[in-house]
Protein backbone atom coordinates (compact mmCIF):
# COMPACT_ATOMS: atom_id res chain seq x y z
CA UNK A 1 0.00 0.00 0.00
CA UNK A 2 1.31 3.23 -0.80
CA UNK A 3 4.14 3.64 -3.20
CA UNK A 4 7.50 5.33 -3.52
CA UNK A 5 7.55 7.72 -6.86
CA UNK A 6 10.96 6.86 -8.53
CA UNK A 7 12.47 9.60 -10.46
CA UNK A 8 11.74 8.65 -13.69
CA UNK A 9 14.01 7.74 -15.77
CA UNK A 10 12.60 10.20 -19.17
CA UNK A 11 12.79 13.04 -17.10
CA UNK A 12 13.83 15.41 -19.27
CA UNK A 13 17.10 17.77 -18.12
CA UNK A 14 17.27 20.54 -20.47
CA UNK A 15 13.31 22.11 -22.49
CA UNK A 16 15.67 24.11 -24.72
CA UNK A 17 13.23 27.18 -23.94
CA UNK A 18 13.75 30.43 -26.12
CA UNK A 19 11.93 33.24 -25.70
CA UNK A 20 10.60 35.28 -28.87
CA UNK A 21 8.91 38.40 -26.97
CA UNK A 22 7.98 39.61 -23.69
CA UNK A 23 5.51 42.76 -23.87
CA UNK A 24 2.79 44.12 -21.43
CA UNK A 25 -0.97 43.67 -21.91
CA UNK A 26 -3.31 46.76 -20.47
CA UNK A 27 -6.50 46.57 -19.48
CA UNK A 28 -8.90 46.99 -22.75
CA UNK A 29 -11.01 49.46 -21.22
CA UNK A 30 -10.12 52.45 -18.76
CA UNK A 31 -10.01 51.16 -15.20
CA UNK A 32 -9.93 53.89 -11.87
CA UNK A 33 -6.58 54.65 -10.86
CA UNK A 34 -7.37 54.36 -7.50
CA UNK A 35 -5.68 52.49 -4.45
CA UNK A 36 -6.78 49.26 -3.96
CA UNK A 37 -7.51 47.93 -0.28
CA UNK A 38 -5.58 44.45 0.53
CA UNK A 39 -6.39 42.48 3.55
CA UNK A 40 -4.61 41.71 6.46
CA UNK A 41 -4.90 38.00 5.10
CA UNK A 42 -3.86 39.49 1.72
CA UNK A 43 -0.66 41.44 2.86
CA UNK A 44 0.87 38.62 4.82
CA UNK A 45 0.85 36.49 1.23
CA UNK A 46 3.26 39.16 -0.50
CA UNK A 47 5.38 36.65 -2.43
CA UNK A 48 5.21 34.99 -5.65
CA UNK A 49 3.24 31.99 -6.88
CA UNK A 50 3.69 30.39 -10.38
CA UNK A 51 1.72 27.66 -12.22
CA UNK A 52 1.93 25.33 -15.52
CA UNK A 53 -0.85 23.69 -16.84
CA UNK A 54 0.25 21.60 -19.99
CA UNK A 55 -2.23 21.26 -22.95
CA UNK A 56 -1.85 19.00 -25.61
CA UNK A 57 -2.07 20.22 -29.66
CA UNK A 58 -5.70 21.12 -30.71
CA UNK A 59 -6.17 21.19 -34.37
CA UNK A 60 -8.26 24.31 -34.14
CA UNK A 61 -5.81 25.93 -32.17
CA UNK A 62 -2.44 25.82 -32.75
CA UNK A 63 0.06 27.64 -30.09
CA UNK A 64 0.12 31.01 -32.42
CA UNK A 65 -3.79 31.24 -32.12
CA UNK A 66 -4.10 30.35 -28.89
CA UNK A 67 -0.84 33.26 -27.82
CA UNK A 68 -3.31 35.85 -29.83
CA UNK A 69 -6.23 34.84 -28.05
CA UNK A 70 -4.73 34.75 -24.79
CA UNK A 71 -3.37 38.50 -24.96
CA UNK A 72 -6.69 39.37 -26.29
CA UNK A 73 -8.92 37.56 -23.64
CA UNK A 74 -6.03 38.65 -20.75
CA UNK A 75 -6.87 42.69 -22.03
CA UNK A 76 -10.45 41.87 -21.44
CA UNK A 77 -10.41 40.03 -18.65
CA UNK A 78 -8.12 43.07 -16.83
CA UNK A 79 -10.68 45.60 -16.74
CA UNK A 80 -12.91 42.89 -14.40
CA UNK A 81 -10.11 42.61 -12.17
CA UNK A 82 -9.09 46.09 -11.53
CA UNK A 83 -6.44 45.42 -9.17
CA UNK A 84 -4.39 42.97 -11.70
CA UNK A 85 -2.68 45.45 -13.80
CA UNK A 86 -1.71 47.45 -10.93
CA UNK A 87 1.43 48.16 -8.58
CA UNK A 88 2.16 46.93 -5.04
CA UNK A 89 2.56 50.30 -2.90
CA UNK A 90 3.24 50.56 0.82
CA UNK A 91 1.18 53.63 1.82
CA UNK A 92 3.29 55.21 4.33
CA UNK A 93 0.17 57.35 5.63
CA UNK A 94 -1.82 54.37 6.74
CA UNK A 95 1.22 51.91 7.38
CA UNK A 96 -0.17 49.44 4.60
CA UNK A 97 0.56 47.57 1.38
CA UNK A 98 -1.89 48.79 -1.17
CA UNK A 99 -2.31 47.94 -5.15
CA UNK A 100 -2.07 51.28 -7.03
CA UNK A 101 -4.22 50.72 -9.81
CA UNK A 102 -2.68 52.14 -12.53
CA UNK A 103 -3.20 49.87 -15.76
CA UNK A 104 0.90 49.46 -15.62
CA UNK A 105 -0.01 46.50 -17.35
CA UNK A 106 0.76 42.32 -16.75
CA UNK A 107 3.33 40.30 -18.35
CA UNK A 108 3.23 38.44 -21.36
CA UNK A 109 6.13 36.16 -22.63
CA UNK A 110 6.07 34.04 -25.91
CA UNK A 111 8.39 31.29 -26.08
CA UNK A 112 9.14 28.13 -27.51
CA UNK A 113 10.67 24.75 -26.67
CA UNK A 114 12.63 22.24 -29.06
CA UNK A 115 11.13 19.22 -27.38
CA UNK A 116 7.47 18.12 -27.84
CA UNK A 117 5.18 17.55 -25.04
CA UNK A 118 5.82 14.04 -25.07
CA UNK A 119 9.47 14.40 -24.54
CA UNK A 120 8.77 15.88 -21.76
CA UNK A 121 7.75 12.43 -19.62
CA UNK A 122 6.23 13.21 -16.69
CA UNK A 123 4.45 15.94 -15.95
CA UNK A 124 3.44 14.77 -12.43
CA UNK A 125 6.63 14.55 -10.66
CA UNK A 126 8.28 17.84 -10.38
CA UNK A 127 10.83 18.85 -12.59
CA UNK A 128 13.35 21.59 -12.40
CA UNK A 129 13.22 21.86 -16.17
CA UNK A 130 10.17 23.62 -15.28
CA UNK A 131 11.52 26.90 -14.43
CA UNK A 132 11.77 27.85 -17.34
CA UNK A 133 8.27 27.67 -18.61
CA UNK A 134 7.08 30.42 -16.14
CA UNK A 135 8.64 34.03 -16.12
CA UNK A 136 8.94 35.41 -12.58
CA UNK A 137 9.97 38.68 -13.36
CA UNK A 138 10.17 41.36 -16.35
CA UNK A 139 14.30 42.42 -16.55
CA UNK A 140 13.36 45.18 -18.39
CA UNK A 141 11.31 46.82 -15.61
CA UNK A 142 12.53 48.17 -12.06
CA UNK A 143 12.17 46.08 -9.06
CA UNK A 144 9.57 47.94 -7.47
CA UNK A 145 7.44 48.30 -11.17
CA UNK A 146 6.84 44.62 -11.20
CA UNK A 147 3.16 43.29 -12.69
CA UNK A 148 1.11 41.21 -10.29
CA UNK A 149 1.25 38.79 -12.88
CA UNK A 150 3.05 37.25 -15.34
CA UNK A 151 1.83 34.86 -18.36
CA UNK A 152 4.22 32.53 -20.50
CA UNK A 153 3.01 30.92 -23.26
CA UNK A 154 5.46 28.28 -24.65
CA UNK A 155 4.61 25.91 -27.82
CA UNK A 156 6.03 22.70 -28.27
CA UNK A 157 7.28 21.34 -31.73
CA UNK A 158 4.48 18.74 -31.48
CA UNK A 159 2.02 21.50 -31.17
CA UNK A 160 1.37 21.19 -27.62
CA UNK A 161 1.67 24.26 -25.16
CA UNK A 162 1.96 24.93 -21.58
CA UNK A 163 0.68 27.93 -20.01
CA UNK A 164 2.83 29.24 -16.94
CA UNK A 165 1.81 32.20 -14.91
CA UNK A 166 2.91 33.41 -12.19
CA UNK A 167 0.88 35.46 -10.02
CA UNK A 168 1.52 37.66 -6.33
CA UNK A 169 -0.07 35.46 -3.78
CA UNK A 170 -1.63 38.86 -2.41
CA UNK A 171 -3.83 38.97 -5.37
CA UNK A 172 -5.53 35.31 -5.00
CA UNK A 173 -5.68 32.35 -2.98
CA UNK A 174 -6.04 28.63 -4.77
CA UNK A 175 -9.71 29.26 -5.09
CA UNK A 176 -10.04 32.66 -6.49
CA UNK A 177 -7.07 31.90 -8.86
CA UNK A 178 -9.52 29.33 -10.49
CA UNK A 179 -12.23 31.09 -10.46
CA UNK A 180 -10.14 33.95 -12.57
CA UNK A 181 -8.34 30.64 -14.95
CA UNK A 182 -12.48 30.02 -15.55
CA UNK A 183 -13.12 33.56 -16.57
CA UNK A 184 -10.22 33.87 -18.55
CA UNK A 185 -11.46 31.00 -20.56
CA UNK A 186 -14.74 31.78 -20.68
CA UNK A 187 -13.81 35.48 -22.42
CA UNK A 188 -11.30 33.30 -24.75
CA UNK A 189 -14.16 31.87 -26.09
CA UNK A 190 -16.27 34.82 -26.55
CA UNK A 191 -18.43 33.45 -23.30
CA UNK A 192 -19.81 35.99 -20.80
CA UNK A 193 -17.98 35.32 -17.46
CA UNK A 194 -18.56 32.37 -15.71
CA UNK A 195 -17.91 33.89 -11.88
CA UNK A 196 -18.93 38.10 -11.64
CA UNK A 197 -15.52 39.05 -9.62
CA UNK A 198 -16.15 40.24 -6.08
CA UNK A 199 -12.93 42.82 -5.75
CA UNK A 200 -13.88 44.24 -2.48
CA UNK A 201 -11.23 43.52 0.04
CA UNK A 202 -13.06 45.44 2.84
CA UNK A 203 -15.11 42.87 3.39
CA UNK A 204 -12.30 41.27 5.52
CA UNK A 205 -10.94 44.59 7.11
CA UNK A 206 -10.33 44.64 10.73
CA UNK A 207 -13.04 45.52 12.94
CA UNK A 208 -11.99 49.55 14.70
CA UNK A 209 -11.39 48.97 17.51
CA UNK A 210 -9.44 45.01 16.94
CA UNK A 211 -11.34 42.62 19.12
CA UNK A 212 -8.74 39.90 19.45
CA UNK A 213 -11.12 37.77 21.03
CA UNK A 214 -9.25 34.35 21.15
CA UNK A 215 -5.56 33.17 21.97
CA UNK A 216 -3.71 32.81 18.37
CA UNK A 217 -1.00 30.14 19.42
CA UNK A 218 -1.01 29.42 15.82
CA UNK A 219 0.66 32.59 14.93
CA UNK A 220 4.05 34.04 15.13
CA UNK A 221 4.48 37.71 15.80
CA UNK A 222 7.27 38.76 14.44
CA UNK A 223 9.51 42.16 16.54
CA UNK A 224 8.28 44.60 13.88
CA UNK A 225 6.06 47.77 14.52
CA UNK A 226 2.44 47.89 12.85
CA UNK A 227 2.41 50.64 10.61
CA UNK A 228 6.51 50.10 9.00
CA UNK A 229 7.05 48.46 6.17
CA UNK A 230 7.21 44.98 6.64
CA UNK A 231 5.33 44.35 2.91
CA UNK A 232 7.84 41.28 2.79
CA UNK A 233 8.01 39.31 6.37
CA UNK A 234 9.97 35.98 6.00
CA UNK A 235 7.30 33.82 5.84
CA UNK A 236 9.28 31.34 3.82
CA UNK A 237 13.02 31.65 5.46
CA UNK A 238 15.40 29.17 3.50
CA UNK A 239 16.73 26.86 5.44
CA UNK A 240 20.23 26.18 5.85
CA UNK A 241 20.47 21.82 5.45
CA UNK A 242 20.54 19.66 2.94
CA UNK A 243 17.18 18.30 2.29
CA UNK A 244 16.26 14.66 0.46
CA UNK A 245 13.46 15.12 -1.48
CA UNK A 246 10.73 12.32 -2.20
CA UNK A 247 7.24 12.09 -3.49
CA UNK A 248 4.71 9.33 -1.93
CA UNK A 249 1.65 8.97 -4.40
CA UNK A 250 -1.46 7.46 -2.14
CA UNK A 251 -4.00 5.67 -5.24
CA UNK A 252 -7.97 6.28 -4.11
CA UNK A 253 -7.73 2.65 -2.83
CA UNK A 254 -5.04 3.31 -0.09
CA UNK A 255 -7.10 6.50 0.73
CA UNK A 256 -10.33 4.49 0.99
CA UNK A 257 -8.18 1.79 3.18
CA UNK A 258 -7.13 5.19 5.19
CA UNK A 259 -10.99 6.27 5.51
CA UNK A 260 -12.03 2.91 7.07
CA UNK A 261 -9.38 2.60 9.70
CA UNK A 262 -10.12 6.33 10.76
CA UNK A 263 -14.20 5.56 10.76
CA UNK A 264 -13.76 3.04 13.43
CA UNK A 265 -12.49 5.42 16.01
CA UNK A 266 -13.47 8.67 14.76
CA UNK A 267 -16.47 10.14 16.59
CA UNK A 268 -17.76 6.81 18.39
CA UNK A 269 -19.41 6.46 21.67
CA UNK A 270 -17.82 8.57 24.26
CA UNK A 271 -15.91 10.84 21.46
CA UNK A 272 -15.54 14.66 22.45
CA UNK A 273 -15.96 15.36 18.45
CA UNK A 274 -18.72 13.07 17.47
CA UNK A 275 -19.00 14.96 14.22
CA UNK A 276 -15.03 13.98 13.56
CA UNK A 277 -15.22 14.60 9.01
CA UNK A 278 -13.36 11.17 7.49
CA UNK A 279 -12.58 13.27 4.52
CA UNK A 280 -9.73 12.08 2.16
CA UNK A 281 -8.28 14.97 3.25
CA UNK A 282 -8.03 14.57 7.21
CA UNK A 283 -7.15 11.29 6.73
CA UNK A 284 -4.18 11.69 4.51
CA UNK A 285 -2.99 15.04 6.29
CA UNK A 286 -3.16 13.04 9.34
CA UNK A 287 -1.68 10.60 7.92
CA UNK A 288 1.58 12.48 6.98
CA UNK A 289 1.34 14.63 10.35
CA UNK A 290 1.78 11.62 12.62
CA UNK A 291 4.85 10.47 9.90
CA UNK A 292 6.23 13.59 10.15
CA UNK A 293 6.28 14.63 13.54
CA UNK A 294 7.59 11.13 14.36
CA UNK A 295 10.60 11.15 11.89
CA UNK A 296 12.22 14.09 13.84
CA UNK A 297 12.33 12.58 17.17
CA UNK A 298 15.53 11.33 18.49
CA UNK A 299 14.37 8.29 19.77
CA UNK A 300 15.86 9.05 23.59
CA UNK A 301 14.52 6.70 26.51
CA UNK A 302 14.22 9.88 28.71
CA UNK A 303 10.83 10.69 27.25
CA UNK A 304 11.30 13.88 26.32
CA UNK A 305 10.78 12.93 22.35
CA UNK A 306 7.45 11.59 23.38
CA UNK A 307 6.53 14.71 25.35
CA UNK A 308 7.66 17.20 22.84
CA UNK A 309 4.67 18.79 21.03
CA UNK A 310 3.71 18.59 17.30
CA UNK A 311 1.48 22.04 15.51
CA UNK A 312 -0.19 20.91 12.49
CA UNK A 313 -1.42 23.35 10.52
CA UNK A 314 -3.93 23.41 7.52
CA UNK A 315 -5.69 25.88 5.27
CA UNK A 316 -9.81 26.53 6.00
CA UNK A 317 -11.82 28.42 3.39
CA UNK A 318 -14.31 30.97 5.50
CA UNK A 319 -15.69 31.99 2.56
CA UNK A 320 -18.84 30.00 4.04
CA UNK A 321 -18.00 30.44 7.42
CA UNK A 322 -18.33 34.24 7.68
CA UNK A 323 -21.38 36.10 8.99
CA UNK A 324 -22.98 36.60 6.38
CA UNK A 325 -20.80 34.50 4.07
CA UNK A 326 -18.79 35.96 1.21
CA UNK A 327 -20.06 36.62 -1.99
CA UNK A 328 -19.38 33.20 -4.48
CA UNK A 329 -16.85 35.38 -6.70
CA UNK A 330 -14.87 37.01 -3.97
CA UNK A 331 -11.76 37.52 -5.95
CA UNK A 332 -9.12 38.30 -2.98
CA UNK A 333 -7.28 35.49 -0.16
CA UNK A 334 -10.05 33.85 2.29
CA UNK A 335 -7.84 31.44 3.37
CA UNK A 336 -7.43 31.04 7.36
CA UNK A 337 -5.09 28.49 8.80
CA UNK A 338 -6.42 26.06 11.01
CA UNK A 339 -4.13 24.36 13.78
CA UNK A 340 -4.16 20.93 15.95
CA UNK A 341 -1.56 19.93 18.92
CA UNK A 342 -0.84 16.58 20.30
CA UNK A 343 2.22 15.11 21.70
CA UNK A 344 4.50 12.96 19.85
CA UNK A 345 3.85 10.61 21.82
CA UNK A 346 0.27 11.09 21.40
CA UNK A 347 0.35 10.69 17.74
CA UNK A 348 2.37 7.30 18.13
CA UNK A 349 0.12 5.62 20.18
CA UNK A 350 -3.32 7.38 19.87
CA UNK A 351 -5.74 5.74 16.57
CA UNK A 352 -6.21 7.19 12.96
CA UNK A 353 -9.30 8.08 13.94
CA UNK A 354 -8.14 10.36 16.81
CA UNK A 355 -5.94 12.71 14.47
CA UNK A 356 -8.84 13.02 12.32
CA UNK A 357 -11.02 14.35 15.45
CA UNK A 358 -8.58 16.71 16.22
CA UNK A 359 -8.41 18.25 12.57
CA UNK A 360 -11.85 18.57 12.83
CA UNK A 361 -11.84 20.74 15.93
CA UNK A 362 -9.37 22.99 14.68
CA UNK A 363 -11.31 23.29 11.30
CA UNK A 364 -14.53 24.05 13.81
CA UNK A 365 -12.83 26.28 15.76
CA UNK A 366 -12.82 28.72 12.64
CA UNK A 367 -16.09 30.31 13.43
CA UNK A 368 -16.82 33.81 12.15
CA UNK A 369 -16.01 35.65 15.18
CA UNK A 370 -12.48 33.41 15.60
CA UNK A 371 -11.94 33.99 11.72
CA UNK A 372 -12.74 38.12 13.03
CA UNK A 373 -9.97 37.70 15.54
CA UNK A 374 -7.44 36.39 13.54
CA UNK A 375 -7.71 39.28 10.73
CA UNK A 376 -7.89 41.81 13.85
CA UNK A 377 -4.62 39.94 15.25
CA UNK A 378 -2.94 41.09 11.84
CA UNK A 379 -4.11 44.70 12.41
CA UNK A 380 -2.35 44.66 15.47
CA UNK A 381 1.23 42.62 15.07
CA UNK A 382 2.81 41.88 12.43
CA UNK A 383 3.46 37.82 11.88
CA UNK A 384 2.34 34.55 10.36
CA UNK A 385 1.15 31.46 10.76
CA UNK A 386 3.49 29.45 12.70
CA UNK A 387 4.11 25.66 13.26
CA UNK A 388 6.09 22.61 12.78
CA UNK A 389 4.72 21.30 9.70
CA UNK A 390 1.86 23.15 6.96
CA UNK A 391 0.04 21.12 4.78
CA UNK A 392 -0.52 22.73 1.52
CA UNK A 393 -3.20 21.75 -0.79
CA UNK A 394 -3.54 21.53 -4.43
CA UNK A 395 -5.01 18.07 -4.42
CA UNK A 396 -8.66 18.89 -5.52
CA UNK A 397 -8.57 22.50 -6.33
CA UNK A 398 -9.67 21.39 -10.36
CA UNK A 399 -7.62 23.45 -12.27
CA UNK A 400 -7.56 20.67 -14.46
CA UNK A 401 -11.62 21.08 -15.03
CA UNK A 402 -11.67 24.50 -16.77
CA UNK A 403 -12.59 24.34 -20.18
CA UNK A 404 -10.98 26.67 -22.94
CA UNK A 405 -11.41 27.07 -26.52
CA UNK A 406 -8.92 24.63 -26.81
CA UNK A 407 -9.89 21.96 -23.97
CA UNK A 408 -9.06 21.34 -20.67
CA UNK A 409 -5.14 20.82 -19.22
CA UNK A 410 -4.04 17.59 -19.57
CA UNK A 411 -1.72 18.62 -15.83
CA UNK A 412 -2.04 21.49 -13.89
CA UNK A 413 0.60 21.66 -10.81
CA UNK A 414 2.53 24.25 -9.02
CA UNK A 415 6.02 24.67 -9.14
CA UNK A 416 6.92 23.33 -6.25
CA UNK A 417 9.95 24.12 -3.50
CA UNK A 418 11.32 22.23 -1.24
CA UNK A 419 10.44 22.98 2.15
CA UNK A 420 11.10 21.12 5.47
CA UNK A 421 8.08 22.67 7.12
CA UNK A 422 5.49 22.41 4.69
CA UNK A 423 4.54 19.12 2.45
CA UNK A 424 2.70 19.54 -0.15
CA UNK A 425 -0.40 17.33 -1.72
CA UNK A 426 -1.02 17.49 -5.11
CA UNK A 427 -3.08 16.00 -7.69
CA UNK A 428 -2.22 12.73 -9.46
CA UNK A 429 -2.86 12.85 -13.51
CA UNK A 430 -6.39 12.42 -15.16
CA UNK A 431 -6.91 8.99 -16.83
CA UNK A 432 -9.63 7.19 -18.28
CA UNK A 433 -9.07 4.39 -15.45
CA UNK A 434 -11.81 4.60 -12.80
CA UNK A 435 -11.46 7.19 -10.08
CA UNK A 436 -8.43 7.96 -12.24
CA UNK A 437 -6.98 10.87 -11.20
CA UNK A 438 -8.32 10.92 -7.54
CA UNK A 439 -4.83 9.67 -5.97
CA UNK A 440 -2.59 11.98 -4.70
CA UNK A 441 1.27 12.60 -4.90
CA UNK A 442 2.99 13.75 -1.32
CA UNK A 443 5.92 16.25 -1.24
CA UNK A 444 8.44 15.88 1.38
CA UNK A 445 11.30 17.38 1.74
CA UNK A 446 13.83 16.11 4.63
CA UNK A 447 16.95 15.64 5.80
CA UNK A 448 18.00 12.14 5.43
CA UNK A 449 18.47 10.53 8.06
CA UNK A 450 14.36 11.79 9.34
CA UNK A 451 13.13 10.77 5.36
CA UNK A 452 14.47 7.60 6.23
CA UNK A 453 12.25 7.48 9.13
CA UNK A 454 9.25 9.19 7.45
CA UNK A 455 9.27 6.71 4.52
CA UNK A 456 9.66 3.51 7.32
CA UNK A 457 6.42 5.16 9.29
CA UNK A 458 4.72 6.38 6.00
CA UNK A 459 4.28 2.25 5.10
CA UNK A 460 3.87 1.29 8.43
CA UNK A 461 1.00 3.31 9.59
CA UNK A 462 -0.67 2.66 6.53
CA UNK A 463 -1.22 -1.20 6.96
Amino acid sequence: MGTLYQEPPRLIQDLRVTVHDTSLVFPSKPVPNKPFFLSNIDKVLNFDVQTIHFFPAHVEFPPDKVTETLKVALAKILVHYEFLSGRLKFNAASGRLEIECNSEGVGFVVASSECSLDDVGDLVYPNPAFERLVTKSMDSLQPDNQPLCIVQVTSFTCGGFVMGISTNHGTFDGLSFKMFLQNLAALAADKPLAVDPCNDRRLLAARSPPQISFPHPELLKLDVAPGQDSSRPLVFKDTPEDLDFKIFKLSPKDIAHLKEKAAKDAGGPGSPYPKARVTGFNVVTAHIWRCKALSSCDGTDDGSSKSRSSTLLYAVDIRPRLEPPLPRGYAGNAVLTAYATVTCGELEEWPLGRLVEMMTEGAGRMTDKYARSVIDWGEVNVGFPHGEVLVSSWWRLGFTDVEYPWGRPRYSCPLVYHRKDIILLFPDMITSSPNGGDGVNVLVALPGPEMAKFQSLFHKFLA
